[in-house]
């Protein structure tokens, strides 16, 4: 048990789209992570997922609905099944929740899939 700075975990990586785990809770990972651009459009079959801006702006945007904006302290739970991607027109940081055997990629490989990510 020991708390844990976000700001100097994510000083200790600079790439983006390279999520980072920072803790482990009930099977669950607590992912940090560094955005510019956007994402692949992806869905989790069987996962939620929650994205907390830490620092600058990003949306989530959907096929099916209107995108979400997230400003530092915000925060967006995308139900498993539901088609989506980050994008960041700045850089932004962001913390993930989601199931520890939850690919980034979800139900998409690409060069941004992370299969096994590292602990800092």
């Amino acid at each position: 048990m020991e708390k844990i700075n976000l700001a100097q975990k994510l000083a200790l990586f600079s790439e983006h789209w390279s999520p980072k785990i920072i803790a482990r809770l009930n099977g669950q990972e607590v992912r940090l992570a560094k955005i510019l651009g956007a994402f692949d459009w992806h869905h989790h079959a069987d996962a939620d997922e929650l994205f907390l801006c830490v620092a600058g702006r990003f949306r989530l945007e959907f096929r099916d609905r209107a995108a979400v904006e997230l400003a530092p302290g915000e925060l967006c739970v995308v139900p498993r099944g539901v088609e989506h991607r980050p994008v960041a027109d700045e850089e932004a940081h962001l913390l993930l929740f989601e199931p520890a055997d939850t690919l980034n990629t979800g139900n998409v490989q690409s060069a941004r899939t992370h299969a096994v990510l590292e602990t800092l």
